[in-house]
């Protein structure tokens, strides 16, 4: 019945309006080297506070599946992945366009982000379902581990440097502390400036961090635009025999995708290398991949794409994200007065529906525009960069004052901007940072909550048996990636 409700508030015109722009946006943004949905996402966050839930649900969830699926488009005709979700796409995908093959790979594209995003997105439905019902019975101690964990997966994970990914998350937790504390309502880190009280405000730190700072990164290394010589693309054609040759490298792919998807702050980067890699691998003619080869397209984008439904599942069910751009619609829930979480199903289940709902009409509609809108590829390549920038910074500059009016909220996204710039400068991974800023508060609080509520105090968190293996999965990774290399290497 939720369900049908939540179909029936999505197809109304205005609706399907929001969401066929915020799709449309997506794949542009996705398409373009530099930018990618999580850009527009940025842009869209405060823009959608005075939006109803719906539509504000339904615009974001277009941009997202717009822009992890439009990232093949740059990565098949530029060599340059439109988005770090399809790196591995560059490998085939760009030989196959040198070899006159342009068509062939991007039918190829198109069909492959379709069978990787609709059947995810309907298995996140409900397996969603199935972990709320089961984490409503966790308590304060679960979910601080569980959070812990979540941040020590990405930090051991996501780049090989333990320690800047340590000092990544740091930063992200040290920012959670300036306000008021949970619980006991201490003022920290203020410095009497009154702005300072409530803490840092979501949108202008990830506007400055995510978008400012690659913005400005990206136009001082005067990035160009695409080539006046991409090839010319004809119409559509629909790749049977390709995919009937590839049926396992599909199923294996998308299994891939929504397991990765499912790891918090992995995403369709990591997705789409262990895809090919294993492809490589698995292939009866491996010496074939990356010399064009379409079964190097289809793998990399079926798992990227099967990585979004991966990556709605803790969002929605646990209140973590999956990856960077679900820590973006983390946030829009949360301006819109919903919390993510194990009763998010109970005590919004329309608006729960409306997630799954959404994402599946946006796969329907990427489908669609880029079957129709395929000639028209090259010329979203060709988009005046010195153009295109300005005017993106001028909104990021609008929607960090809207999200708050004052001018206060403009210099914490100029100040986080300049911080972004030294991240990147200086090789910080960005997830860890993400994650650690998404869910700070929430770590600080159930642990206090833990520790109050128990009679052993800090005993607590190690006595209760799904705390204790969450803490040891957090502790062995961060050992294992110290140590791993080399027990590896001496087990040789």
């Amino acid at each position: 019945m939720n369900f049908i409700s939540a179909l029936t508030a999505i197809v109304t015109p205005q609706c399907l309006i929001y969401l066929l722009f915020g799709t449309i946006a997506g794949i542009v943004l996705g398409a373009i080297p530099g930018l990618s949905g999580g850009t527009g996402l940025v842009i869209m966050l405060p823009l959608t506070f005075k939006m109803d839930p719906i539509m504000a649900i339904s615009v974001l969830m277009g941009i997202y599946i717009g822009g992890v699926s439009g990232g093949f488009i740059g990565s098949i005709l530029l060599g340059i992945p439109g988005t770090t979700n399809s790196i591995a796409t560059v490998f085939d995908g760009y030989e196959m366009t040198k070899k006159g093959e342009a068509v062939r790979a991007l039918s190829a594209g198109v069909v492959a982000n379709f069978l990787g995003t609709a059947p995810s997105i309907l298995i996140a439905l409900f397996a969603s379902s199935w972990i709320s019902s089961w984490a409503v019975k966790l308590g304060p101690w679960e979910y601080f581990s569980l959070m812990l964990c979540a941040i020590t997966l990405v930090i051991t994970l996501s780049k090989g440097n333990l320690a800047k990914g340590m000092l990544s998350a740091g930063l992200g937790l040290l920012i959670c502390c300036v306000g008021f504390a949970p619980i006991c309502a201490t003022s920290r880190f203020t410095f009497g400036i009154r702005y300072l009280r409530g803490g840092f405000n979501f949108v202008p730190v990830m506007m400055g961090i995510f978008a400012g700072s690659t913005i400005l990164m990206e136009y001082a290394r005067d990035a160009k635009s695409a080539q006046s010589d991409i090839v010319k693309v004809s119409r559509f054609k629909l790749p049977l025999k390709d995919f009937a040759n590839n049926v396992k490298n599909v199923i294996r792919s998308w299994i891939l995708g929504l397991a990765v998807g499912f790891l918090p702050g992995m995403g369709g980067t990591l997705a789409n290398m262990v895809a090919y890699a294993q492809e490589k691998s698995a292939s009866k003619h491996p010496e074939e991949l990356g010399k064009g080869c379409i079964d190097g397209v289809i793998a990399p984008e079926v798992a990227n794409n099967a990585s979004i439904g991966g990556a709605i599942i803790p969002m929605v069910a646990l209140g973590i994200p999956g990856d960077g751009a679900t820590a973006f619609l983390m946030a829009a829930l949360t301006l819109q007065g919903v919390q993510p979480g194990p009763l998010f199903a109970t005590n919004e289940p329309v608006l729960f529906n409306v997630i799954f709902v959404s994402a599946a009409i946006a796969a329907l509609i990427v489908l669609v525009s880029e079957v129709i809108g395929m000639p028209a590829f090259p010329a979203l390549l060709k988009i005046p960069y010195h153009f295109l920038y300005p005017v993106i910074i001028m909104l990021i500059f609008i929607g960090a004052y809207v999200s708050s009016y004052n001018m206060f909220v403009v210099f914490v996204m100029l100040g986080f901007s300049l911080i972004g710039i030294m991240m990147q400068y200086f090789g910080l991974p960005s997830a860890p940072f993400i994650l650690a800023v998404v869910l700070g508060n929430s770590i600080e609080t159930y642990m206090r909550r833990g520790v109050n509520m128990a009679a052993n105090g800090w005993l607590s968190f190690v006595t209760r048996p799904i705390s204790c293996l969450l803490l040891i999965v957090a502790i062995g990774s961060a050992v294992w990636s110290l140590f791993g290399d080399k027990l590896f290497k001496k087990a040789k």
